[in-house]
């Protein structure tokens, strides 16, 4: 996981969805979100639904990703986050 979290496209998804944990979007509605470009976020994404941090719901026309349910992993991400925020 730490792999994920140095990667600055990662940690902007990740951000993203643990602030916004009912959100479910697409890759080319988080690449909005995040302002980065939409074929890196997808790839992204991919990563970390294989690392269980997104969840990925696939339909015939596009997928939306959430974020995990898991609460042993969001507070695993959560402690990464507080890390990985610059001290003030």
């Amino acid at each position: 996981m730490d792999k994920l979290f140095k990667s600055k496209i990662h940690l902007k998804i990740i951000k993203f969805f643990h602030e916004n944990q009912a959100s479910i979007d697409t890759p080319r509605g988080v690449a909005t979100w995040i302002g980065e470009d939409r074929t890196k976020v997808r790839n992204a994404l991919e990563d970390l639904v294989k690392a269980k941090i997104l969840v990925a719901h696939r339909a015939a026309s596009t997928t939306g990703y959430g974020y995990t349910s898991d609460e042993k992993l969001i507070s695993r991400i959560k402690k990464y986050l507080k890390k990985s925020e610059p001290a003030s």
